[in-house]
């Protein structure tokens, strides 16, 4: 199978977001199936680190969506402009869990 790239968000101002910023995705997903990445696919999103870890582990690309949010608007839905607002980019991590 080739590479993939997932973008894992229930978010539509996050799918608008990334189509404003020419992000290529092959599959957005709502939910991660982490028994579907493979070595070298590339998984788009915010997820917890235990996730991150075991997509790292594969090994996959963990590529998180920062932003500087305030306190107050966590946990709402966000457009793009809000993205935008809030400094929306894209950061990869490798993330490994300590022994």
């Amino acid at each position: 199978k080739p590479m993939a790239t997932y973008f894992v968000t229930r978010h539509g101002g996050a799918l608008d977001w990334a189509a404003r910023h020419n992000v290529m995705i092959d599959r957005a997903l709502s939910h991660l199936r982490i028994e579907e990445i493979r070595p070298g696919d590339v998984v788009i999103g915010i997820l917890p680190v235990h996730l991150a870890a075991e997509i790292c582990a594969k090994p996959a690309r963990y590529i998180q969506i920062a932003m500087d949010l305030p306190e107050e608007r966590r946990g709402i839905e966000l457009s793009a402009d809000d993205m935008e607002r809030h400094h929306a980019r894209l950061v990869e991590y490798r993330v490994e869990r300590a022994r």
